[in-house]
Order: C-alpha cells, then sequence, then structure tokens
C-alpha cells in the first residue's frame, strides 16, 4: 500500500431533499435523538461503528445519520438547525463563521489525507488539463481550493481551466464517469476506487503536493453545543469508541461488511476502502494527538485564495472547541 492511503483517521483537533440514507437502528433504546448530516464516505467510519457497536445507545443517544448532496444543504441545514452535528471537511465550519457569520465551533476532527486528483484517461499530465473543465462541490470551499491550489503548484492558474461546481464526491464521481469533458476532481474514497475501477485514473494525492491539509472534522453551532455539552460528550465518546473497534484488526472482517453494507458497495471497494483509511502500524494515540499543522495550512489555503493578499488567516482558536473532546477522553 503506498504512503498516500496509510494515514487513516485522525482525531483530537481535527477528527435539497437530500436522498438521503437514514440510519437509526439504535433509535429505539435511546432517550436523545440526534441528527447528523455527512457526506456519504468512508470518512464516517467511527459514525457508521458506534452504531453498529451500540456506543451510542448505551449512552442514552439515538443518532440518525442522514447524507447531504452537498455542502450548501449541509451549511444551511446545520445553520437552521436542521440539525445537530455536521461531518465534512472543517472548511466548511471556517465558511459558515467568516461568510455565513453562524457561531460554529468544530469540535473534533477526521481524515486528512485522503484526497487525489481523478483525471479522465487521456489526461497524462497536468499541463492537460489547460482549457479543460475540473468539477468541484460549492466554488469556493473546502476540496475546491485544495483543487486550485493543486493545480497552481503544478503550473497551472485558474484562468487556465473551467470550473464547473456539481455538489459533493458522488456527484462530482458520476459526472466524471458519465462526460468525458469533465477532466478532473478532486475523490476520495469510495468515490477515488471506483472512478479508477470505472477506468479513469489518478494523478496523485492532494496532500502529497500541498502538504498537510486538514480534511475532516465534526461542527455544531456553539450555543447549541454550550446547552448540550453532556450530549457532545457522549457524541464524541461513541465516536472515539466506534473508531477503536473499527480499527482493531480482529474486526476487519467485520468492519469491510459494514462498509459494504452502509455506502452499499461491492466487496471488493469496500475492502479496498478499509485499506485506505485504517493505518494498522500506528496505536491509537493519533486519536488524541492534534493536527493543527494541517489545519493551519487549511486557513492558509483558505486566506491565500479568497481574502484581499496580504491578510493574515484566522487563528485556529476562532473556530475550535476542544473541551469537549478533552472531556470525552478524559471520562473513557
Amino acid at each position: 500500500m503506498s504512503k498516500v492511503f496509510r494515514r487513516g483517521l485522525v482525531f483530537g483537533l481535527i477528527a435539497c431533499t437530500a436522498a438521503a440514507s437514514v440510519y437509526a437502528s439504535d433509535v429505539a433504546e435511546a432517550q436523545t435523538s440526534l441528527k447528523v448530516i455527512v457526506f456519504p464516505t468512508v470518512s464516517n467510519l467511527s459514525l457508521f461503528a458506534a452504531q453498529k457497536e451500540g456506543y451510542f445507545s448505551k449512552r442514552g443517544l439515538a443518532v440518525e445519520i442522514q447524507n447531504t448532496p452537498n455542502s450548501e444543504v449541509l451549511r444551511t441545514g446545520l445553520a437552521k438547525g436542521e440539525y445537530h452535528i455536521a461531518h465534512a471537511a472543517v472548511d466548511n465550519a471556517v465558511d459558515m463563521a467568516d461568510v455565513g457569520k453562524v457561531d460554529i465551533a468544530i469540535i473534533m476532527g477526521g481524515e486528512g489525507g485522503l484526497n487525489e486528483l481523478i483525471v479522465q484517461r487521456d489526461i497524462k499530465s497536468y499541463d492537460d488539463l489547460r482549457g479543460k473543465t475540473v468539477v468541484v462541490d460549492a466554488p469556493d470551499t473546502a476540496y475546491a481550493l485544495l483543487l486550485y491550489k493543486m493545480l497552481e503548484i503544478k503550473g497551472l492558474k485558474k484562468s487556465d481551466y473551467v470550473v464547473n461546481p456539481v455538489g459533493g464526491s458522488l456527484r462530482r464521481y458520476e459526472v466524471m464517469v458519465q462526460d468525458s469533458n469533465n477532466a478532473a476532481s478532486m475523490l476520495n474514497p469510495p468515490f477515488s476506487i471506483r472512478a479508477i475501477k470505472d477506468g479513469l485514473k489518478s494523478l496523485g494525492s492532494s496532500v502529497d503536493v500541498t502538504g498537510p491539509y486538514q480534511a475532516g472534522g465534526a461542527f455544531l453551532l456553539r450555543g447549541w453545543g454550550k446547552a448540550n455539552a453532556d450530549t457532545v460528550v457522549k457524541y464524541i465518546q461513541a465516536n472515539v469508541e466506534g473508531l477503536r473497534w473499527a480499527m482493531n484488526p480482529a474486526n476487519k472482517a467485520e468492519v469491510i461488511a459494514m462498509i459494504s453494507e452502509r455506502l452499499k458497495l461491492p466487496q471488493d471497494i469496500a475492502s479496498k476502502s478499509y485499506e485506505m483509511v485504517i493505518d494498522l502500524t500506528k496505536d491509537l494515540q493519533r486519536m488524541r494527538s492534534s493536527t493543527w499543522e494541517g489545519f493551519r495550512n487549511a486557513l492558509n489555503l483558505r486566506a491565500e485564495i479568497l481574502r484581499t493578499p496580504g491578510t493574515d488567516p484566522a487563528k485556529p482558536e476562532k473556530y475550535l472547541d476542544l473541551s469537549y473532546y478533552q472531556s470525552a477522553i478524559t471520562g473513557l
């Protein structure tokens, strides 16, 4: 397995009518209902595991997981209080705070190095993307900004290509497969795996080009979190226990079967997705470490592309509240 795919899940800092899949298997036994909105990717491994193994229900939580088609639906729904917690690229939380003026808090992290630049089979180099169309979710957040930076480092200005915003990873994968005029997109598993199986190819990992980047994380409305602090702590504890279970090599077959079921994937793609997010050579200390460098780089990237040149990026502390995570770990 290449070093690109052995980065695993990082916890600590930074862990429409949506055509949604709702999982509520542990609702019957629970007392406190939580609505959680996510993108349907393997990055939600800890959530899936916590639900499967009953780590939510044993803490009195009924967690309903709903898939979002794009970042706009996720951000808008969270801001309106339609969902309690969102799992997505933490740049979405930064956007809610800086652009939407919504008081959010990032409470834990997620994966940081699973994005790949997927291209059509006739694209042999970055330079072949000149004049071509690249597809993104929203044009001004998260992996779109990462894509722009990746291409810039490789010699392409934003004026050298056309940006087509189509939605989340599933939709980007679909339009890439359906129309070869969509030349490139940033994808993560399982969609990067599916795309390659369908004949597309990878030009490499984003972090190998741009450096450390905090991708996923969980965030919520700060006021709601303060009013429901005990619930948030229990939610994080269940996630940590879920990830510990999923990372145990003894549970590999069950984890792959769970990924296959939850994401409606063939067994081979589920297995490859598992390998991409589980690093069996590292211990669980990573769940208690802080990836400050990756988050600072995400903020620097946002400042560089979206703000006036020379403007200093905001400090990470503006967006974080790790007190819940610290309490959760202490209580485990």
